[in-house]
């Protein structure tokens, strides 16, 4: 909240804009050469970084604990995670910085950092069994948003949500990394309920592949709902 403010915790200054209340910020800096540390503002450590440079052609990266920090997935492609040590310099962020490598040492780069927050955000990862019934991913709160990508395969970025599907099952998605317009299937159903969400859809690759790993991150509904909403 309020206006970006410079902040020097890490090697480089950054321009930060936070709300660590909802565990989300806004990083900007300019890239220097070899391995560097930037303040992100959130008193926690982020569990998903998507980072983007501004001034140089190149793919939305996707870091996150639940693929490594020494891999990334591409918010614009349908690309499994790779080994990419030199995004991330393969270090985890901590409460006060994330790290950089050789892959983001010039250009002016933009940073969205996300870390969960009880009875507000999760993230994390499931495994797929390939049925009617899929895992139950247990969340805390019934979930407003869900993005779902299948890590260690090729496959969509998966967008659900109750503005556009208020009931269950939801099968209306958007795809975070084509043009496409919203499609409706059947063979895509999400069931969400007061603590979490399963798929229903059954054995497919795009959240419910049997042995597929998926990351997802999801926000609640009714934010912080039993203490009057969320904080300001």
């Amino acid at each position: 909240t309020g206006n970006p403010v410079t902040n020097n915790d890490g090697s480089i200054a950054s321009t930060v804009r936070a709300n660590p209340s909802a565990g989300f910020s806004i990083v900007g800096w300019s890239g220097q050469s070899g391995t560097n540390t930037l303040g992100h503002g959130l008193n926690a450590a982020p569990e998903l970084i998507i980072l983007k440079d501004r001034t140089n052609a190149g793919a939305w990266v996707v870091g996150s604990d639940y693929i490594g920090w020494g891999n990334r997935l591409e918010l614009n492609t349908t690309a499994a995670a790779s080994s990419a040590s030199a995004d991330f310099n393969s270090t985890a962020p901590t409460s006060s910085v994330f790290t950089t490598g050789s892959n983001q040492s010039s250009g002016n780069k933009i940073a969205y950092c996300f870390a969960p927050v009880n009875s507000y955000s999760a993230m994390g990862s499931y495994v797929g069994n390939g049925n009617a019934s899929g895992p139950f991913v247990y969340t805390g709160f019934r979930s407003r948003f869900i993005l779902i990508k299948r890590s260690d395969g090729t496959a969509n970025w998966q967008i659900y949500d109750t503005a556009r599907d208020p009931y269950n099952a939801m099968d209306s998605r958007i795809k975070a990394n084509a043009s496409d317009a919203e499609v409706s299937n059947a063979g895509y159903n999400l069931d969400v309920t007061s603590n979490g969400f399963r798929p229903t859809g059954g054995n497919n690759d795009n959240y419910n592949a049997s042995g597929g790993t998926y990351i997802y991150y999801a926000v609640a509904e009714n934010p912080f709902q039993a203490n009057g909403g969320l904080a300001r």
